[in-house]
C-alpha cells in the first residue's frame, strides 16, 4: 500500500494512545507501520533530502497537529499521551480526524498560519496532503530540476575548449586530479572536440582514472563504450569515466555491467547535477535553514 498522508495517519495515532499511558514516538512509529502493514521498503522510503523516512515524518506532524489542537500533550523528550480533550474525541467514534476537523479547536486555528487557512479555503482538496517539510523539499527539487535544465542547455552551448575546462574543474572540486594545473596538463590531449585523457584518483596519485568526455547531442551507443573499454586496457587501467552531454543508449549501459573494468558512465543531466552540488557554475543567491527545538539546552544542568 502507498503510505498514508500525514492526515490518515491522526486517527491511528489518537486511537494508539487511547489508553492513557505514555508512549514515545519511536515506539508508535513502528507499532503504526505494523497496523498499516507498510512493507520494509516503505518504511524506508526517504523525503527527497534523504534526511528522514517519509513515514516517520507524516507520524511526527501528525501528533504536532494534533497537540496544537490539545488532543496529545508532551510528557518529556519523544514521549507523550493522549489529554481529556482527546479521550472525548474518540468517544464521539469520528471516521476520520484532519485538519478541517481540528479547525473545530481555537488552539489549532491559531497555530495554523493565516497563508494556511487562505490556501486551504480556496484548494481544500490539497489540504493536509503533504507535511511543511515535503512541501519545502517538493519547492526545492522543482527549482533544482529547472537550474540543471539551464545549466545543461549552458553546456551544450559551450565550445569543445570551455567544456574540457569544465570537466577538469568539476573533477578536480570533486576530489581528483591532484592539483589542477595537474589535472588541467592530464586532459584535453586528443583535440576531437572531446576529452581523452589521464587524471589521478587522489591527490597523492596512488591510483589514476582513465577520462573521456563527448560534448554530444547523440545518444553515446555500445560501440564507442566498447572503444573506451578497449583504450583502457591499453593503458593499463580498471577504471573510467566515460562523460557525455547527452545520454546512453540501453546497450551501452548493460555492456558496462557486464564486464570486469570499472567504468562510470555521466550522462547530461547527472553532469548537470554534479556541477549543482559542487558550485560549479552556479552561485547561491538564498539560504534557509531548517531548524529544530535542541530539547537538551532546556533540560540540562
Amino acid at each position: 500500500m502507498a503510505i498514508p498522508d500525514y492526515q490518515s495517519i491522526m486517527l491511528p495515532l489518537l486511537e494508539l494512545a487511547a489508553d492513557g499511558s505514555e508512549h514515545s514516538l519511536r515506539e508508535s512509529i513502528e507499532t503504526l507501520a505494523d497496523q498499516l502493514g507498510l512493507s520494509g521498503e516503505e518504511r524506508r522510503e526517504l523525503l527527497p533530502s534523504g534526511r528522514q523516512p517519509t513515514f516517520d515524518n507524516r507520524v511526527g506532524w501528525a501528533r504536532t497537529y494534533m497537540k496544537k489542537a490539545g488532543l496529545l500533550e508532551s510528557t518529556k523528550r519523544g514521549y507523550f499521551r493522549i489529554t481529556k480533550r482527546g479521550l472525548d474525541v474518540l468517544a464521539k467514534q469520528p471516521s476520520q480526524i484532519g485538519n478541517a476537523f481540528l479547525r473545530q479547536f481555537p488552539e489549532f486555528v491559531e497555530f495554523q498560519t493565516p497563508q494556511q487557512r487562505e490556501q486551504e479555503q480556496e484548494q481544500p482538496e490539497l489540504d493536509g496532503m503533504t507535511t511543511p517539510e515535503e512541501e519545502i523539499e517538493s519547492a526545492y527539487q522543482k527549482l533544482r530540476e529547472s537550474l540543471s535544465a539551464e545549466v545543461l542547455a549552458a553546456i551544450k552551448d559551450c565550445p569543445p575548449a570551455f567544456f574540457e575546462q569544465l570537466v577538469v574543474d568539476l573533477l578536480v572540486k570533486m576530489g581528483y586530479g591532484g592539483t589542477r594545473k595537474d589535472a588541467g596538463q592530464a586532459i584535453g590531449r586528443s583535440g576531437d572536440g572531446g576529452i581523452d585523457g589521464i587524471i589521478k584518483e587522489d591527490r597523492l596519485g596512488l591510483d589514476i582514472v582513465y577520462v573521456q568526455a563527448k560534448k554530444w547531442d547523440n545518444t553515446v551507443g555500445r560501440p564507442e563504450i566498447q572503444r573506451f573499454a578497449g583504450a583502457l586496457q591499453g593503458q593499463r587501467a580498471r577504471r573510467g569515466v566515460f562523460i557525455t552531454t547527452s545520454g546512453f543508449s540501453a546497450a551501452a549501459k548493460d555492456y558496462v555491467s557486464r564486464i570486469d573494468i570499472k567504468i562510470v558512465l555521466i550522462d547530461g543531466e547527472t553532469l548537470a547535477q554534479l556541477m549543482l552540488d559542487f558550485d560549479i557554475g552556479v552561485t547561491t543567491v538564498a539560504t534557509y535553514a531548517l531548524k529544530r527545538i535542541d530539547s537538551d539546552y532546556f533540560t540540562g544542568d
